[in-house]
């Protein structure tokens, strides 16, 4: 990606972007769709946190024992997750500052890759590149999960590329097998996140117990053949 796509997401991670604050992704918390998944047991190590961010689901994961790579595009969330992650002592969690479309040295290493609502965040153009450079990076038999936003989520014309469930199923069955796409939620601020004077309002969304908004997205589930 381009020096400007770097400065725009640090810019996000440094509260200077386009929001009222910290990142709405930034909830504290893994996404609960994914932290069910954890708890599910069927993440095995090692595992790839694509687009980790400030990473509370790599921590997580190497809070209950997981050997972890997060890889983003921001040093200013790379330079927190590392801190955080050398405050709690988890020695198997490590974060990279690369390109999630075209890093390389991991080929065949991870058992889990988990994208927790990195996918509509990149550029459209760029997700054959990303989907190939994380089947590169999975052993044989891994799995993949992609929490996504589902079109319809944001405004016409505003916010990150949003996909209907065949353009996600065309994009990620070109490199992995799909086992399952379902509807799920991401939970995030929104609300607060949006300019008053923004020519667009948000739609209505369910609130989850924590008053954060309850975004209609998707869970897909997919494996690598071998």
């Amino acid at each position: 990606m381009a020096a400007e796509d770097v400065m725009e997401w640090d810019d996000a991670y440094q509260e200077h972007g386009p929001f009222e604050g910290p990142p709405p992704w930034n909830i504290g918390e893994p996404q609960p769709e994914l932290a069910a998944v954890v708890e599910s047991g069927k993440v095995r190590s090692d595992v790839l946190d694509a687009g980790c961010g400030y990473a509370e689901l790599s921590l997580a994961l190497a809070a209950a024992g997981h050997t972890v790579v997060g890889i983003d595009l921001s040093p200013t969330a790379v330079a927190a997750a590392t801190k955080a992650a050398t405050e709690r002592g988890l020695t198997n969690a490590t974060f990279v500052q690369d390109d999630i479309t075209s890093f390389t040295g991991f080929d065949g290493r991870f058992n889990t890759i988990i994208d927790s609502t990195l996918f509509h965040s990149l550029p459209v153009e760029g997700r054959d590149a990303y989907l190939r450079a994380v089947h590169r990076a999975a052993a044989p038999g891994s799995v993949l999960y992609i929490l996504v936003f589902e079109k319809g989520a944001f405004p016409e014309g505003f916010g990150p590329h949003t996909v209907t469930e065949d353009e996600l199923r065309d994009a990620v069955s070109k490199y992995w097998t799909i086992d399952e796409i379902r509807p799920a939620f991401i939970h995030a601020k929104m609300a607060v996140a949006i300019p008053a004077e923004a020519p667009f309002t948000m739609p209505a969304f369910d609130k989850d117990d924590k008053d954060r908004d309850k975004m209609p997205g998707f869970l897909l589930a997919a494996h690598k053949e071998g």
